[in-house]
Parts: C-alpha cells; structure tokens; sequence
C-alpha cells in the first residue's frame, strides 16, 4: 500500500491534469515537484498501444489533439503488431493500452497486472452491463482493471431490396427464418452469403451467432470452468450435450449457403453481397464499411439471428472492440491516466463509436444514428447480448479448425467429441 504522502502526491498530480486538460493554466514546475519523470522537452512520454488497422489513423489524430491542448504529457502510437505478453514478461509493457479485449487479453486482468482503475470517474459512468463482460473472462478481487470503450454489436446484415422483393418479413423465430430462407430460394436468390476458406469467419459467424441464440452461453462456460479437470464428454455440462441442438442447426443453414463457400475468402464475401448476390451475411458492422466502398447505394439493415422459436431468446452477439487498462508495471501511470481520461470524455469517445458504427459503453449512452445498424439497438439497450462461444476458447485448442472441417463434412458427433476431449485435457493441464 503506497504511503499517505505518495498517495496525496498521485492525488496531486491527478487533479493537476485534469485541470489542465480542462484547459486551465498550470506550470511545469509543479509537475517536477511532484516527482514527474518527462523528456528533455519537461513532458511526460507514455507509450500508448493500439494497433485495431481500421482507425490508426483516427487514432493518430486523437493523440495529436491531446498532444496540442497540454504540454505536460506526450503520447506516442505504437501500432505495432508486437505480442503484448513478451512485452509484460520483458518488465516493458505499454503505459496505456486502448485494445480488443477477449479470453487471451484476460491473462493480464487474471494474474492481477494491471492497475484498479474503479475509483476513476469514467469507471461510474460505465453501463454495469456492459463492465460485467470484462468479468466473463476474469476478475482480480473486487478489482476494475479494464474499461469497456467501444462495444460492437453483430447480427445479421440483410439487403433489403431483396426482402422487399421476396416480401420477406426480418425473421423473428428460428421457424420463421428457416422459411425467409426457403423464399429466397424459391426466387432463385442465395438466402446466405458464406465464407469459410477464412476460419475465423466461420467461429465468428455461423457458431457464434447460432449457438448465442441457442443457448446461454455465458452461463455454459461459467459451469464449464466451475468443473476444472471433472470437465469431458460425460459432465453434467459439455459440449456434446450443450451445443449438440445449435452444432445441428448451423449444418442445417448449409443448404441456404452459396455453393462456393469453401473457396470464398472474407473479401469475396464483402464483394459478393455488395454486389446484391445474398439477402443475408453474417458478419459484424466492419463488413457494413467495406459493402459501402463497393456499393454506396446498397440498402441494408441487421437483425438478431434467432436459433429458436421462442423470439424473446434472440440475442446479439457482442465484443468488446476496445477497452482500456493501465499495467502495474508503467511507471507513469498519472499520464497514462491523464489520456485515459481525454479518451473517456462523452465528446470524445462517442463521436469514435458514432463513426465506428459502433456504441459507447456508459449509461445512457447516444443511440445510433446509422440505419443500417440500428435494428440492434433494442437488444443492447437491454443488455440481450452475449460474447461469442468462440471467444472462451484457449489457442491451444485449434476450434476455428475445427468448425471448418465440421462445416465442410458435416459431422457434427465428430466435432462435439473432439471439442469435449480437447477441453478436457485443457482442464486437467491447468488444474
């Protein structure tokens, strides 16, 4: 614990920036009192990582905004695609990092390397919702190590020129989707753009979105984890029993699917719904963007896949695009803060998830504006959202592999099995 001096001082320095990212005046001098290291120039340097390739340059910009409105902390991008663990194992990692978080991010939360931010005034006005996912993966103590900073919500991305002219209705059950399915191929239209030459298209696709729909994801892998080494085919919780109803009704969608979907990369994917060849893709809002730089005019909407007939289960499948944590190791930690809190400010961090096609992670945050996505907004103010299966996963377990070979030959005891004897042996090795 630091001392009452060290934390006056941190307490100090703190206010000190906020006031000056207010835009009141302060001297350096303080700063220099307060113990600050800096650069020759009398700031404080800070390494900050985020490498997400869609928005470097909209992030270049941020920085270079909050490089001109202060001169006591300087940012510098670092987008490089360096894996972070190496950096931690090293003593060097990142002062702030603004990345994706998921399962492997989580190692950082888990082993208690980063700092507890929960005393700051953006970790309040984070939706509770929405900072529980971080928990999904793992919690340090009562802790608030990561804040949730752009959430994106994926459905299903539909052409509604095509609804219009099979006079389709937006599926509301499984049933009901199954039959916009058999219209679409009645009118000789392709009910469903796939491409599973990329595998992580296929995990973040037609598994998760099925299986979020079908089950309670969150709670299955809680029960999962709960079970340690006792974890295999024959548990009371288990892939083979679990997923078995969702693993059957993705190989029942393939026959909806274009039939070149084995040679199709994600790109041929963009290109081909785009140029109006399926009335549906499941993909999230990135693909929205790069359908746009195809065919501007194109009409589109997304809805909830639902995997049963019961439409109050339908969900969305949701990601933490973006969060942001502070390693304990930095030794700057106060600027890191100092930035951390210019990218939380409303003004800042909506107008990112507003161009983004994505939404802000606070209470009461602005509803979207863009049509094309807004059909997922009921289901994110209602927190009927899910992360993806795919994401619990650990790398030693080759999933997106074996999601291909399950979609291509179609054997769905196979998959379930080796998924249930993979994680088993996972368990039991990190009992």
């Amino acid at each position: 614990m630091r001392s009452t001096t060290t934390s006056q001082q941190s307490l100090h320095r703190r206010t000190f920036l906020r006031g000056t990212l207010a835009g009141a005046a302060a001297g350096s001098a303080l700063l220099t009192g307060c113990g600050w290291s800096g650069t020759g120039s009398g700031r404080t340097t800070i390494r900050f990582v985020q490498n997400k390739p869609e928005v470097l340059a909209y992030f270049d910009k941020l920085i270079a905004d909050f490089n001109a409105s202060q001169s006591e902390v300087l940012v510098e991008h670092d987008s490089t695609s360096v894996p972070l663990v190496p950096q931690f194992v090293r003593g060097a990692p990142p002062d702030l990092a603004c990345y994706n978080y998921n399962n492997d991010a989580s190692i950082f939360v888990a082993r208690g390397g980063l700092s507890d931010l929960s005393g700051l005034p953006a970790a309040q006005r984070i939706d509770p919702g929405v900072q529980d996912l971080v928990g999904q993966y793992a919690q340090y103590k009562s802790q608030t190590s990561v804040l949730p900073y752009s959430v994106t919500a994926a459905g299903v991305i539909y052409n509604k020129d095509l609804f219009d002219k099979a006079g389709v209705a937006i599926p509301q059950t499984w049933s009901d989707l199954l039959q916009a399915c058999q219209a679409f191929q009645e009118r000789d239209i392709v009910p469903i753009v796939q491409t599973f030459k990329e595998l992580w298209t296929i995990s973040l696709g037609l598994f998760d979105y099925v299986s979020g729909g079908a089950l309670d994801v969150t709670r299955f892998f809680a029960r999962l984890k709960d079970l340690g080494p006792d974890a295999g085919p024959g548990a009371e919780v288990s892939f083979s029993k679990d997923f078995r109803d969702a693993v059957e009704k993705m190989l029942a969608l393939l026959k909806y699917t274009n039939r070149d979907a084995a040679s199709r990369s994600y790109a041929d994917g963009n290109l081909a719904f785009a140029q109006g060849k399926a009335a549906m893709y499941f993909q999230g809002p990135w693909a929205i963007g790069e359908i746009a730089k195809i065919n501007p005019k194109a009409r589109l909407g997304t809805f909830a896949l639902p995997a049963t007939d019961d439409p109050d289960d339908a969900k969305v499948r949701v990601n933490l695009d973006l969060a942001l944590w502070i390693p304990n190791a930095s030794s700057k930690r106060d600027a890191a803060l100092a930035f951390l809190e210019y990218l939380m400010r409303p003004e800042v961090m909506d107008a990112y998830n507003a161009e983004n096609l994505a939404w802000s992670p606070t209470r009461n945050a602005p509803r979207v504006k863009d049509e094309r996505i807004a059909g997922l907004q009921p289901y994110v103010d209602s927190a009927r959202f899910y992360q993806g299966a795919s994401t619990y996963f650990p790398r030693g377990i080759p999933l997106e592999n074996y999601l291909q070979g399950l979609v291509l030959g179609r054997d769905a005891e196979g998959f379930l099995t080796k998924v249930d004897a993979d994680w088993a042996r996972y368990a039991q090795r990190n009992a």
